[in-house]
């Protein structure tokens, strides 16, 4: 752990041992770590790189504020896996019609204009059941703010997204087959991610020139933004958490279309969130953790670090180190932007990337090629205090939206 003291500010303590971090990064946590309610010091997680307002890959705790924009636009974004009782033996040997399967079974993509790759044309039956359990909620919350209303939020439950959203099939270091998938509280949780951003920053109208960025805008505990944001942000995180779960399902289902032999599923599970906000106690104190691109990591719970398409994941077990708030990484971090990964990277360079993987092969995915992503030992080893690997799995089917 090395630690960097702030001038005016708390100190930033990071797990960033042998990976690289950006100056802009360095210098977007100094910003972060000068607001007057940083409660102790603001933990760095290995996979830390330039992010909107405040780094992706950090760790913030605060005293009586919250930042809408540290938490972001994918509210409660996380990932979800589970063992099954099958073995590498028992995939077919060739894996498209797998991929297939789940693509037809889990909406996915972008929205182009008015059409909506990623939603439910319709909402099928457990989709509708999980939203008439989220309903009531939202509906206090749109009475307020109904603006977020007319949002895609009944019609993307159950939905994967694009970007680096993906689902994939596994294997572990005994050949056991996972299931596995990336994703969040996809539109409407960017519509209320949106939303409270923009009443930060015009709540602090006349104290935005003060910030050294005006994304790190802010609501003070007991203003009614604030109450309203904690109460929009904890909706948008079971909806992710929800929205993961039915996509675990239709997953198994896809697959047990394609997989002949009757296999278990959800041997060993895992849903965790790694871009949310909650109430914790550490050092004492009941404080706000936002982990920002950052996963917890408490003694003994379970926690999954995603490798980028084409190289390794880990399954891992927390270590509960107090000084990183009992928290790890969420994957590997960028090393560099989608736009230059698309200028440095070729098709040709995917297809090598990625040979033994069952994915798309296309230009459009080469933003997410691993070498625009750090190097996911080097990751792990920088956070050998924070956790330790339960399970080692390399992907033999990925799908992306």
């Amino acid at each position: 752990m090395n630690l960097l003291e702030v001038a005016n500010g708390k100190p930033i303590k990071l797990w960033t041992d042998g990976v690289p971090v950006e100056d802009q990064a360095r210098q977007q946590l100094i910003n972060t770590a000068r607001l007057p309610f940083i409660f102790k010091h603001l933990a760095v997680m290995p996979d830390v790189h330039l992010g909107k307002g405040s780094t992706i890959g950090s760790v913030i705790p605060t005293l009586g504020a919250i930042i809408p924009a540290a938490v972001g636009v994918d509210i409660g974004c996380g990932m979800i896996a589970a063992r099954t009782s099958l073995n590498a033996a028992d995939l077919p040997d060739n894996l498209h019609g797998l991929r297939s399967a789940i693509e037809k079974a889990v909406p996915h993509g972008k929205t182009f204009g008015r059409h909506d790759q990623g939603a439910w044309t319709s909402v099928p039956h457990n989709a509708d059941h999980a939203w008439r359990a989220l309903a009531g909620r939202f509906k206090a919350i749109t009475e307020k703010h109904p603006r977020l209303e007319k949002t895609n939020n009944r019609q993307h439950l159950g939905t994967l997204g694009s970007g680096n959203h993906f689902i994939e099939v596994c294997l572990d270091e005994a050949n056991r087959v996972w299931f596995m998938l990336h994703s969040g509280s996809r539109g409407v949780g960017n519509a209320i991610g949106n939303l409270f951003i923009e009443l930060a920053k015009a709540d602090m109208r006349q104290h935005i020139a003060n910030l050294p960025d005006q994304d790190l805008a802010y609501f003070e505990e007991g203003s009614r933004h604030f109450d309203d944001y904690v109460e929009a942000v904890e909706w948008a995180q079971d909806f992710a958490r929800q929205n993961r779960a039915l996509m675990m399902q239709a997953v198994i289902a896809a697959a047990r279309q394609v997989i002949r032999k009757p296999f278990e599923a959800n041997l060993e599970a895992v849903n965790c969130h790694h871009n949310y906000v909650q109430r914790e106690r550490h050092f004492g104190q009941d404080i706000l953790v936002t982990r920002k691109g950052a996963v917890s990591a408490q003694k003994g719970e379970l926690g999954i670090i995603p490798g980028s398409m084409g190289v390794k994941s880990f399954i891992v077990r927390g270590l509960g180190n107090e000084q990183s708030f009992c928290s790890c990484s969420h994957g590997a971090g960028r090393v560099m932007s989608r736009t230059q990964a698309k200028k440095t990277f070729t098709l040709a360079d995917q297809l090598r990337a990625t040979a033994h993987v069952e994915c798309r092969k296309d230009k459009d995915v080469i933003d997410e090629i691993p070498m625009a992503y750090k190097d996911i030992d080097a990751v792990m080893a920088a956070q050998r205090e924070l956790v330790e690997v339960v399970h080692t799995l390399r992907q033999v089917v990925c799908v992306k939206g």
